[in-house]
């Protein structure tokens, strides 16, 4: 039980290295006047077991599984006219593409403004 119980404090012990705000909080990117942070979600599971023969007293196997995800969420959008939130809506659009789309507008935005002034 020992060594299970070891592998389990090793997988908690990595999970909690990787959850940060930079995990839900991405780097901010500038695109003409334009700072966009992602925002994604985070998910994860894992389990651990250990079989033993109470006959031979011993422990017989034992192992450790798991696996995770990151799924995009948002963008923040931050410019001189505010803050506002993006949401990448799960659709047949893949979320690079959604991405791509909210920067286009957020910057077709601030183009159409400059003209306007």
């Amino acid at each position: 039980m020992a060594k299970v119980e070891s592998l389990f404090e090793k997988a908690v012990d990595e999970i909690e290295r990787m959850l940060n705000t930079k995990t839900v909080v991405g780097e901010p990117i500038t695109i003409d006047g334009n700072t966009l942070i992602p925002l994604v979600s985070v998910g994860f599971g894992f389990g651990a077991g250990e079989r033993t023969d109470p006959a031979k007293g011993a422990n017989q196997s034992g192992g450790t599984g798991g696996g995770g995800g990151v799924k995009p969420i948002a963008l923040v959008i931050v410019n001189a006219d505010g803050v506002r939130v993006e949401p990448i809506k799960p659709s047949a659009v893949s979320a690079v593409e959604r991405i791509a789309e909210v920067v286009g507008k957020a910057v077709s935005e601030k183009s159409s403004q400059k003209d306007d002034a």
